[in-house]
């Protein structure tokens, strides 16, 4: 204590002191960085005290020169490094600015997700060891950036965002401080179990004579490697694009905004009350928000081929010996939406809200998409029977157990449908023959025989409607839920249903089983016409399938298994209520009769020559 007063009254006697030159220096001349700049003593800080997280440092400041004497160059402060072992989340921070520049996130799922050529898949099935991908990575620093966590000021008294600060460690928690011209920053994280969640507080003190201000930037910088992502696409690319979030009320409502990269850099800034803000992962997120609720500011969102940048700006306003405080709940983890709701404002960093239960609504950074509705619906359906069999392929199977028991009364009135447009094959061919030259008369024809016989010759697509947005609302789900992300059926097989079936077997699978059900419909087209639908048609989609995700490959493949087994129940059901004709068994060819009708053309042939 006798220390810190004696540093106070050194203090004092020096801002008396350079009260006669203030305005010179301060509005007249231009002011020199080197005079502005204060460096930190060599001397290293006492502990923390554990039971007040907002206590100040005890912190030894070099004593400011005499006035008109320039300051002797004083060495930057060595840089130190601060690990951090969270339950889930490894950290380490730099005094450089005081940021992260390690967020690994622990885990079997928390990993970059593996991309597998074919020969990959092969050697897989096979048991050769394919090494695992890197743990993911919320925090690699980008070069010439802040840091993630860092802070700077902007106004005509700067305070730059790479500044030197002391580090005190303690016990779950790390705290930073820095003197630069009349700011001193402190900052102060502290970290509870399971580690995705941090209390972050930042605290500007003006140390100067006269009213200071300007805009608090705090910054979080994301590098990534082009190789390990990927976008995606129409034909089956889940995805796995980093990108700038910012949630804030721009206009009436709040908005999640999103910057991904594009060929060229680009750059996007939203002004209004922020949510929160960060940088967010296909199935992960690094995110900051203010705990008191949200807060005026702005937010610029940058994007390259090799770093996402979102930077959030904060007016700042602070009266001469006066400190403002910044609270802040950080979460660093997957995307999971039972995770992300829960978060509450931190109550072990302080903060108005935090009693209140403040929620800054992180799972909006869930992204569902145009099928939001629809894969809302099934994910519920998926997690019950993950929950009895531990198996996501499991629940997928089931799942489609489920959608096939719901749309049977649809099914069944197609395959009456279907039945009833085989029994009118004999006239239908014969229409065809007699207006051959004549499509539009046929056609007409065509319609008033299923006008007598009261028959839907579209009856047989009717199942198929349904399933489009399924497979929408599927393939929503596996690019975007944590739950399904990296989780195996069989192994070594397919290790993970959100990723393409590397060896191709499900798709391929598919594809058969397409054939066959294309093949039991009724022939209701020419041959040519014919040919596309049963052949053509599913090969083209078995090449699209290849790339899409393994689970919706498996959804599709037993969905046609069991229209198999269906149309064949429901074929013999409908044969003893005589609704369809019983099938004509197959005959043998009589080779001896095709002689025969051979050699009369022959005689005929000779006669006519």
């Amino acid at each position: 204590m006798e220390s810190r007063d004696s540093q106070r009254r050194l203090l004092l006697a020096l801002a008396l002191s350079f009260l006669a030159t203030l305005f010179y220096t301060q509005f007249i001349a231009r002011p020199h960085p080197e005079r502005e700049a204060v460096a930190l003593a060599d001397a290293g800080p006492e502990p923390v005290a554990k039971a007040d997280a907002g206590a100040p440092l005890p912190l030894a400041l070099a004593p400011l020169p005499d006035v008109g004497v320039t300051p002797a160059p004083v060495e930057r402060p060595p840089e130190k490094k601060v690990g951090a072992e969270a339950q889930g989340v490894h950290l380490a921070f730099t005094s450089e600015g005081a940021g992260l520049v390690k967020a690994e996130l622990q885990g079997k799922k928390m990993r970059e997700q593996q991309r597998m050529a074919l020969v990959d898949g092969l050697r897989r099935m096979t048991g050769a060891d394919i090494p695992p991908p890197p743990q993911m990575d919320m925090a690699t620093p980008v070069p010439g950036n802040p840091l993630p966590l860092a802070v700077s000021i902007g106004g005509p008294q700067p305070f730059p965002s790479d500044a030197p600060y002391l580090v005190e460690e303690g016990e779950r928690r790390v705290a930073f401080r820095a003197r630069h011209g009349s700011w001193e920053v402190k900052k102060t994280l502290e970290w509870s179990e399971p580690g995705f969640e941090m209390s972050y507080l930042v605290e500007v003190r003006n140390v100067g004579s006269a009213s200071a201000g300007g805009e608090l930037g705090v910054h979080y910088a994301l590098a990534v490697d082009p190789e390990l992502e990927q976008k995606p696409s129409f034909f089956g690319a889940v995805g796995n694009l980093s990108g700038g979030i910012c949630y804030a009320r721009v206009e009436k409502e709040p908005e999640v905004f999103r910057l991904l990269p594009q060929d060229e850099p680009v750059t996007e800034e939203k002004k209004g009350a922020v949510h929160f803000f960060g940088v967010d992962q296909q199935y992960f997120l690094a995110a900051l928000y203010p705990v008191e609720g949200p807060r005026e500011g702005r937010c610029l969102l940058k994007a390259t081929a090799t770093s996402r940048t979102t930077d959030t700006y904060f007016p700042l306003s602070v009266a001469p010996g006066e400190t403002a405080r910044f609270r802040f709940g950080v979460f660093i983890g997957p995307k999971d939406d039972g995770l992300l709701a829960a978060v509450r404002a931190p109550s072990f960093g302080g903060g108005a809200a935090a009693a209140t239960g403040y929620s800054p609504q992180l799972d909006k950074a869930i992204d569902l998409g145009w099928w939001a509705v629809i894969a809302k619906l099934l994910l519920p359906v998926m997690k019950f029977f993950h929950g009895i069999f531990g198996n996501w392929g499991v629940a997928i199977i089931l799942l489609t157990l489920v959608v096939k028991i719901v749309l049977l009364p649809l099914t069944h009135r197609s395959m009456v449908s279907a039945e009833q447009l085989k029994k009118l094959q004999p006239r239908m061919e014969e229409i065809r023959k007699k207006f051959a030259d004549d499509r539009e008369r046929q056609n007409v024809e065509m319609m008033k025989l299923y006008q007598e016989a009261k028959v839907n010759p579209l009856g047989g697509c009717l199942p198929i409607l349904p399933q489009l947005p399924i497979w929408g609302g599927l393939i929503a789900a596996l690019r975007t839920s944590y739950d399904l992300y990296n989780e195996p059926f069989i192994s070594p097989l397919w290790t993970d249903l959100t990723y393409k079936d590397p060896a191709y077997l499900l798709p391929i699978a598919l594809g058969v089983t397409m054939i066959i059900t294309q093949r039991m419909q009724p022939a209701m087209l020419d041959k040519s016409q014919q040919f596309m639908m049963a052949w053509v048609m599913p090969i083209f989609f078995t090449a699209i399938m290849l790339q899409y995700p393994a689970g919706l490959s498996l959804y599709i493949f037993t969905n046609n298994i069991l229209s198999i087994a269906q149309q064949k129940l429901l074929r013999k059901y409908l044969e003893r209520k005589g609704v369809a004709a019983p099938r004509e068994p197959a005959k043998k060819p009589d080779r001896k009769s095709d002689k025969r009708e051979k050699k009369p053309e022959k005689k005929m042939k000779e006669r006519e020559a």
